[in-house]
């Protein structure tokens, strides 16, 4: 089997959020990859006004997803949940999604929907320059309370501007539907709130909660290789 993890808003370089847990898969035997997100700034493309958005996103990972026939666990973190939800759609090598603290829309529903209208204290937003990204100051206490120093270090190296179009174009498919699918609650998780994260995952086939923060593939990274081998 191989992994493709999709990562989150606001960030770049999946590689990095993803590695600790890449890493200990890799002795495993079991290969992954970070597909890389255009509304992150990722290909060569800057987000923004009339930058990529949603749409490019999911071709950039359907596009990974359908370079290889092994059979395939795609790992949706929070907004990438929303890019796996069309991009997996109709992929025969794709056999499980792990969600972790993930959105799980419905086919028609947008990023925004799930807000309650108003942005989080976390996020800065440019109307401007139509872009939206973490606040680094507020990056380590709600994101990365649970990591270890060094790593709450390093991560503000790997934030991204981000086009804000993500947050209100809406999916055209919903692969948890189709699927099997395991949705992992973080339920110390400052970001996305637990509550939210349970409703959600009452859509998923299998529900599994671990006492983590909001990336726990950084944080408890054995817990959640143990996991992805057990699908």
């Amino acid at each position: 089997m191989r992994v493709v993890f999709v990562h989150g808003a606001c960030v770049r370089d999946g590689s990095w959020w993803w590695h600790r847990t890449a890493e200990l898969l890799q002795e495993r035997g079991v290969p992954s990859v970070a597909p890389a997100l255009p509304s992150c700034g990722e290909a060569g493309l800057p987000g923004g006004v009339g930058g990529p958005g949603l749409p490019e996103d999911v071709a950039a990972v359907r596009q990974v997803l359908q370079d290889s026939d092994e059979p395939t666990v795609v790992v949706a973190h929070s907004y990438g949940g929303i890019i796996t939800a069309e991009a997996a759609a109709g992929i025969g090598s794709v056999r499980h999604l792990l969600l972790v603290s993930s959105y799980l829309p419905e086919v028609g529903q947008s990023l925004s929907e799930f807000g309650d209208g108003s942005p989080a204290p976390f996020l800065d937003i440019d109307p401007d320059a139509g872009t939206f990204g973490v606040r680094p100051e507020q990056l380590v206490d709600t994101f990365l309370q649970d990591c270890d120093p060094e790593v709450q270090a390093q991560a503000a190296d790997h934030l991204a501007r981000q086009s804000v179009q993500v947050t209100g174009q809406p999916v055209g498919a919903a692969a948890w539907q189709q699927l099997p699918s395991t949705y992992l609650v973080c339920a110390q998780d400052r970001g996305t709130p637990p509550w939210l994260q349970r409703e959600f995952a009452r859509r998923a086939g299998n529900v599994v909660e671990l006492d983590a923060g909001h990336h726990p593939f950084l944080s408890q990274p054995a817990a959640v290789r143990d996991l992805l081998l057990s699908l």
